[in-house]
């Protein structure tokens, strides 16, 4: 049964107005076993608590992609996996810092369960002491599982992916890439698709603290 709660609109700090919304529950049906021994060990507490607007919720959606669309809102620090019936799943994500950002239409162009990580020039330039490889697990950056954005036939070097540091969850830290919860990445990884389409909003053309309109949180059953 999913619950209700009282989830605020607006992100940060700003408290201009809550309404009654509809939060998904976190589960372990789509944990493999793997998955959870992985998971077991990995660098953070599991039982940290996410602010609650980034929790994973329903929420009404009012924008055209069509249902099975991936949408990211860098302004606001979410994700939407598009619904049928005007609905979304809204997931709380940590961002790229400003000129880091990448924005514009992509494919999922491949996907992969616990990556390898392989720093690019550009991160190595920017990051010292960090190695070349690091092979998939628990103290990996990019978590349980990766979605690799395709322009066409190119890779966009740009992912979604999950995140050792669960606590950056609604803030702008990363190099340019979409961080989920391991738990949430595994989610939208069972919903996924090669091929489906994602649209990265440019910054500020998003929601903001004090314009909250792309989507309204759902207040019905589920």
């Amino acid at each position: 049964m999913m619950k209700r709660g009282i989830v605020c609109l607006l992100f940060g700090f700003v408290a201009a107005g809550c309404v009654q919304g509809t939060i998904e529950p976190a589960s372990e049906a789509n944990l493999k076993p793997r998955d959870k021994q992985l998971l077991a060990n990995a660098p953070y507490d599991r039982n940290y608590s996410i602010p609650e607007p980034y929790r994973r919720h329903i929420v009404s959606y009012h924008r055209k992609e069509s249902s099975g669309s991936i949408v990211v809102d860098t302004d606001a620090r979410y994700l939407y996996y598009v619904l049928p019936s005007g609905k979304a799943i809204r997931y709380g994500i940590t961002v790229g810092e400003e000129a880091l950002a990448w924005s514009g239409v992509a494919k999922v162009g491949a996907v992969q369960e616990w990556p390898n990580w392989v720093p690019t020039a550009d991160i190595k330039k920017r990051m010292t002491n960090i190695p070349g490889f690091v092979s998939g697990g628990p103290h990996n950056p990019l978590g349980a599982r990766a979605l690799y954005l395709f322009e066409g036939n190119k890779d966009t070097l740009f992912r979604i992916h999950g995140t050792n540091q669960p606590e950056y969850i609604g803030q702008a830290i990363s190099s340019g890439c979409i961080r989920l919860t391991n738990e949430d990445i595994i989610d939208l990884y069972t919903r996924t698709k090669i091929g489906t389409p994602v649209v990265v909003l440019k910054p500020g053309t998003g929601d903001s603290p004090l314009n909250p309109q792309m989507a309204y949180t759902y207040g019905g059953n589920s």
